[in-house]
């Protein structure tokens, strides 16, 4: 047999192993599970999660994952909190705690000075009879048959059986909330996702002396000398009362002159588009590009509640905002 085909087998039997493991905690989401989605969310405190080694990291990667879905979350080494850090945890904190063995000395340590303080404990743990179960007021059970390692010593279906077991209480946290996207983007405000969520139209638009705008009955070449100074490829038309009557772009003056227009003369009354697309300011930039999308143009008017212009915006706006 090949190299390949024996790495192709060994690759495809940990993958097989460990979507077992994830199986096998399907009849365990019971009653305990429950109670420690309730613990959390009568709490008035953070959940303070602990691991040592693998159950480290990924108790690291549940705290972020709690904290990023609603629930205020944060991660303690158990060796750290021995010399010092119990002090960043209070009575009316959770801590979650996670051993595979269920026995790990760093965080058997600290269970009689959590029960002395009287802070809940949850656990997550590989060994219902360990001390840490044992301890817990809510043990919730992620024992695997055996780990993916042939060994059987590597921490492998353990950790992502532990891992998907976080994210289920995170995600059941996290529906019981009524958590939102716009929550979500609070907790993200520098990624893409967050800039889709939270970015108003407001926060993007060219506003005051930087937009265009002629009233109706300009000429046609003073009209594109103001497109020409502002830059945005595009000016807003408004009636005498300074309600928006038009928008004229650079498309608009592409097809007129395709028409028999004297250009010298003509009014920018006879080739705006007439009122056009338009957006609020307090609108989500990604709204503002799904009208633009959706009606394939290029440019929007932004107009307040008695629909007098206050700003424009277009793609090349949004593109540059990371909206797009």
């Amino acid at each position: 047999m090949s190299q390949s085909s024996d790495l192709i087998q060994s690759a495809q039997r940990t993958i097989r192993l460990e979507l077992e493991a994830v199986e096998d905690l399907l009849p365990r989401i019971d009653a305990d599970f429950v109670r420690a989605c309730e613990m959390i969310l009568a709490s008035k405190g953070r959940v303070v999660v602990v691991g040592m080694g693998k159950s480290g990291h990924i108790g690291n990667k549940i705290a972020a994952t709690l904290a990023s879905t609603g629930t205020t979350a944060f991660f303690v080494h158990p060796a750290e909190a021995s010399h010092g850090d119990m002090g960043m945890i209070t009575r009316d904190d959770i801590i979650l705690a996670l051993s595979n063995s269920g026995s790990t000395a760093e965080i058997v340590t600290l269970l009689p000075l959590i029960k002395r303080l009287g802070i809940q404990l949850i656990s997550m743990t590989g060994n219902p009879e360990s001390p840490l179960a044992k301890a817990a007021d809510v043990s919730l059970d992620a024992r695997v048959a055996q780990e993916a390692c042939p060994l059987n010593l590597a921490p492998t279906s353990s950790t992502t059986a532990t891992l998907v077991l976080g994210d289920a209480l995170a995600i059941a946290l996290l529906e019981a909330r009524g958590f939102t996207a716009e929550d979500f983007a609070f907790s993200h405000p520098g990624g893409a996702l967050g800039r889709r969520l939270l970015l108003k139209v407001e926060n993007v638009m060219h506003a005051g002396e930087e937009l265009p705008q002629v009233v109706r009955g300009t000429l046609l070449r003073d009209a594109l000398m103001e497109m020409t100074h502002k830059g945005l490829g595009m000016t807003v038309v408004t009636e005498a009362d300074g309600r928006l009557a038009g928008i004229f772009t650079d498309g608009d003056l592409r097809r007129t002159l395709d028409r028999e227009i004297d250009i010298r003369n003509a009014t920018i009354d006879t080739v705006m588009t007439p009122h056009g697309k338009t957006a609020r300011a307090d609108m989500l930039a990604a709204e503002a590009l799904k009208i633009m999308e959706d009606h394939k143009i290029s440019a929007l008017v932004v107009v307040d509640k008695d629909d007098r212009p206050v700003g424009a915006l277009n793609m090349h706006d949004l593109l540059r905002a990371g909206v797009m």
